[in-house]
Order: structure tokens, then sequence, then C-alpha cells
């Protein structure tokens, strides 16, 4: 059950993204970067639902919680360069870090 909510807050985690990058004009090298990690949180997470084994599925939820803490970095980025509203940014950064927590959470659980 924890996997399915982590799969829908991941993609909607990416949708807002994308639609925050495209709203930020003359910066494509950071939005490209943030669009990058953000979408790819779910992508990892969405294969670890498919994972060959145990091992595969850890790994995955691994790399999930690298990209979060990078996307983590972008948003924290924007925020000070003031490159959009800033509850927005804000909020995205909230809905990261809940991700990074259950990430976190999973990771212990499927470990022991």
């Amino acid at each position: 059950m924890k996997e399915n909510k982590l799969v829908d807050l991941s993609m909607d985690f990416a949708v807002d993204i994308l639609m925050l990058c495209e709203t930020i004009k003359g910066h494509y090298s950071s939005t490209n970067q943030l669009e990058r990690s953000a979408t790819s949180i779910g992508a990892n997470i969405h294969e670890a639902n498919y994972a060959q084994s145990k091992a595969d599925f850890i790994s995955k939820l691994k790399i999930s919680l690298k990209e979060c803490y990078e996307s983590e970095f972008w948003l924290e980025l924007f925020i000070k360069a003031e490159l959009s509203d800033k509850e927005k940014l804000h909020n995205l950064l909230v809905k990261c870090g809940t991700i990074r927590r259950i990430l976190i959470a999973s990771i212990n659980t499927a470990s022991k």
C-alpha cells in the first residue's frame, strides 16, 4: 500500500515540477536539471515495483532517494534565486520532503 501511495505522490510531484519549469524562462540548464531529477524519482519507484530481487528493489529506491535529495537542492536554489513564487516552491519542497521520508522508511523496512 505504501508503494502505491509513493507512486502516486511521485507522479503528482513530477507533474507539478514540469508545470513549474514551463513558467520559468531563461534558466534552461537549471530547470532541465530539476525536471530530470524530479521525474527520475517516480521512474525509479515505478521500476522498483517490478524489481527482479529484493536487492534490486532496494537499489531502485535508493536511486529515487538520491534524486529526491537533488530535487530538494534545485528547489532550494530556485527559492534563493527567486525564480518563481516562493509559496509554490516551498509547497513543492514540502512534497519532496514527504516523498523522501517515505522512501527512507521503505528502504529501512525492505532492508530488515
